[in-house]
């Protein structure tokens, strides 16, 4: 395998015909000039939106400085899938700084409202050579072995930091765009797709961010640069949309030590205003939001 650090540029191991993929369609979206109602509507009816150059050079190299050491697992289908043994933001003061990011929060705070759990951090470090990820959601509403409850939200966002450039040949994201849409059976949220003749690419620059809802059909293209790729994902919600069964807290002693400004966000990841009796006619029903206008994404 290469090291990450060395700057090694030495053959990449070759991709499994079995797991090549046979096309890309570049997204060509103008994210750059997208108004807040604009990046919204693309969120929530194409499944995705991109906030360009979201964290500048300086944070990104301080992220990749403080998470160079951190120590990395690999995948059962790769060793060339390398994801962090703990959660990013215990292991970096940097990256839990970033739960908080403010042009982050001021982004998920029109989206989502003012009350957000943060659900989870994720490191991971796509070596050259790495294979294809599966087309998937993180939406699971039964829960499963590979996301536990978190994925049973009813409400919940990703959020990807790339900190390299995300080119055509380092790993780029793809997505079917609209599929967290469909009622249909073949949109079952536990159902994998090799590849979808209507699934898009993006390529974004370093310090970028992608964020998409945890239904949308999602993976990556293989890593055929000779560099490293790294991403750092976030998992966060409205307050209210808690899991169908308890997650484990986050200790303590770890919630206590970290950064002030992210504190507000590392509430009980079982937080939730969920009652199992309902009036029909609960007192102070609202009379008007912004938030559920029909025509909300011509706003802002």
């Amino acid at each position: 395998m290469i090291d990450p650090m060395s700057g090694n540029d030495a053959a990449i191991p070759e991709i499994e015909p079995s797991e090549q993929l046979p096309f890309m369609t570049l997204d060509t979206t103008d994210f750059e000039n997208m108004s807040r109602g604009e990046q919204i509507r693309h969120f929530e009816v194409e499944g995705y939106v991109v906030l360009p150059r979201i964290l500048d050079v300086e944070m990104i190299a301080r992220l990749k400085e403080e998470l160079a050491d951190a120590e990395m697992g690999h995948k059962s289908y790769s060793t060339y899938q390398t994801v962090g043994e703990q959660q990013p933001q215990w292991h970096s003061r940097a990256c839990c700084e970033l739960i908080a990011h403010p042009p982050m929060i001021d982004f998920l705070s029109d989206l989502l409202g003012d009350d957000i759990v943060f659900t989870r951090g994720f490191f991971q470090r796509t070596m050259p050579g790495s294979p294809p990820i599966s087309m998937h959601t993180d939406g699971q509403p039964y829960g499963s072995d590979l996301f536990g409850f978190e994925g049973s939200c009813p409400r919940l966002v990703r959020v990807l930091y790339y900190l390299d450039d995300l080119t055509p040949e380092r790993a780029p994201f793809r997505v079917i765009p609209r599929s967290h849409l469909s009622y249909h059976a073949d949109a079952n949220p536990y159902t994998r797709f090799k590849y979808h003749p209507k699934e898009v690419t993006i390529t974004v620059p370093a310090g970028s961010a992608v964020l998409i809802p945890v239904m949308l059909f999602h993976g990556t293209h293989p890593n055929v640069d000779p560099t490293p790729r790294e991403l750092i994902q976030f998992g966060y919600r409205a307050a209210w949309a808690g899991p169908v069964q308890p997650m484990e807290e986050w200790p303590e002693t770890l919630v206590a030590n970290a950064p002030e400004v992210a504190k507000p966000f590392l509430q009980s990841v079982n937080t939730s205003d969920y009652d199992w009796v309902q009036p029909h006619k609960p007192r102070d029903m609202k009379t008007e939001s912004s938030a559920v206008d029909p025509d909300r994404w011509d706003k802002s």
